[in-house]
């Protein structure tokens, strides 16, 4: 499937983040930093934007398929991530870096290019807190690597999202354990978030073994902004997880790709498909003015009644 095919129905969209909507998006994301359920089927669910197109209303077809969830082993389809290398404690900088290994145990050097890159790290510790999305550099040997610092303790899950030439996608993870101060976040639903001066609402339901339709709306000084930009080849992408094991998938809106110099905006619509009720974190990039803003949000999915599905407080970790 190549990459043009998955930039259509890229628009599975889950939800959430951590329940800190406001001013913590800024400590979650940083600014500039961009912003992943699937598993080596996900191009025919709601990781393959182009099967759904813009006129096509969300189905329970696209639900059904959506029964796993990508990024919850090292090795999948053929491919492993080997061992991630990077800085172990808070405050120190170095490379981060890890090869790709095919079923020979040999570097994957040759890959398709999917939203303008090669391979989509998301790195973000367990608890939904310090979320990264970024593209390292790959060198001839096939090792992927790119400068890293942590701004804080705690054990962090690294996504590896990429399609090796010649085959579908695949998203391999691994955990990296740092040293330092860690106070551990529980996230709380929120469907409003800040970053830069720009309000960043979630509106829509969502709804287990369903397919749900998902708005993101940008908004400046109470004014609708227009001026959203392709980055990565579209308006905007999500990047959701869902909480308790960090299952993932890295989606994109409904409609057509986007050509150099078009814009788009206050809304941004995708079609979420998430196989259990929970609650998922949601991370949402936009850019403006050439800079990406990261905002996070936090979900529960609900019933056919409209009621919660969310569990009981005293069944969360603090």
């Amino acid at each position: 499937m190549n990459a043009a095919a998955r930039l259509g129905l890229f628009a599975a969209g889950l939800v959430a983040v951590f329940g800190v909507a406001a001013a913590a998006a800024g400590a979650i994301a940083p600014e500039g930093i961009a912003t992943g359920w699937n598993t080596s089927d996900r191009e025919s669910t709601m990781q393959d934007h182009n099967a759904h197109d813009s006129s096509s209303p969300a189905t329970d077809a696209d639900a059904s398929q959506a029964g796993h969830l990508g990024g919850l082993s090292l090795a999948e389809g053929g491919f492993r991530l080997a061992t991630v290398h990077a800085p172990g404690v808070t405050g120190e900088q170095g490379p981060l870096s890890f090869r790709i290994l095919d079923a020979d145990g040999d570097a994957v050097t040759e890959y398709d290019v999917e939203h303008d890159k090669e391979l989509h790290m998301i790195v973000v510790r367990t608890d939904g807190t310090q979320f990264r999305h970024v593209h390292p550099e790959r060198d001839a040997e096939g090792v992927w690597s790119i400068d890293w610092s942590w701004d804080q303790g705690g054990s962090y899950r690294l996504f590896a999202d990429f399609a090796a030439s010649g085959s579908d996608g695949v998203t391999l993870t691994r955990t990296v354990d740092v040293a330092g101060a860690f106070a551990p976040v529980d996230p709380q639903p929120t469907a409003h978030a800040q970053v830069a001066g720009y309000d960043v609402h979630l509106t829509g339901d969502l709804v287990a073994g369903t397919a749900s339709d998902l708005t993101v709306s940008v908004t400046k000084d109470g004014a609708a902004v227009t001026d959203l930009e392709p980055y990565l080849g579209a308006f905007g992408h999500l990047v959701a997880l869902r909480q308790g094991d960090l299952g993932y998938a890295h989606v994109h809106p409904e409609g057509t790709t986007p050509a150099a110099g078009d814009l788009s905006g206050p809304d941004v619509r995708f079609a979420a498909s998430v196989p259990t009720p929970g609650r998922y974190l949601l991370y949402f990039d936009f850019q403006v003015d050439d800079t990406v803003h990261s905002v996070p949000f936090v979900v529960d999915t609900v019933g056919a009644a409209g009621e919660s599905d969310a569990p009981a407080s005293d069944d969360h970790q603090h």
